[in-house]
């Protein structure tokens, strides 16, 4: 169980099971996201600076709004909140629809080389 200096952390955090509050309960039993698709790679970027007078959002979408004041890719928000990205991907799709949140696809080929260029790392990587 939980450490017993009895600390505010320690209520909720269990030693063998984890955070007290599972990623379920964050985002209200849904799997999906209410808007939007969110690849791994996708940009995520606040468009406010803080968001904590809007109503009805969980300290984790405020956490995502506090850390896409820098552009993130929804795999470095699941990283840096240690919580799984189906989770994040339903707590962006809150956010998109309050328009809090702006994600970028990722690119469409835009700078991207063609497949000669991966042949030739290829070949060269297995010269070595």
């Amino acid at each position: 169980m939980a450490a017993e200096d009895g600390s505010a952390e320690d209520r909720w955090v269990d030693d063998h099971a984890g955070p007290v509050v599972r990623p379920y309960a964050m985002t209200g039993g849904r799997a999906r996201p209410v808007t939007g698709t969110f690849d791994l790679i996708s940009l995520v970027t606040a468009t406010r600076s803080d968001a904590r007078g809007e109503s009805g959002l969980g300290p984790e979408h405020l956490a995502i709004v506090a850390l896409c004041q820098r552009m993130q890719s929804v795999a470095e928000i699941a990283a840096h909140l240690d919580l799984p990205v189906g989770t994040v991907r339903v707590l962006l799709g809150d956010l998109m629809a309050r328009d809090l949140v702006r994600v970028r696809p990722p690119g469409g080929g835009a700078g991207v080389p063609d497949d000669s260029v991966f042949e030739a790392v290829i070949n060269g990587l297995r010269a070595l």
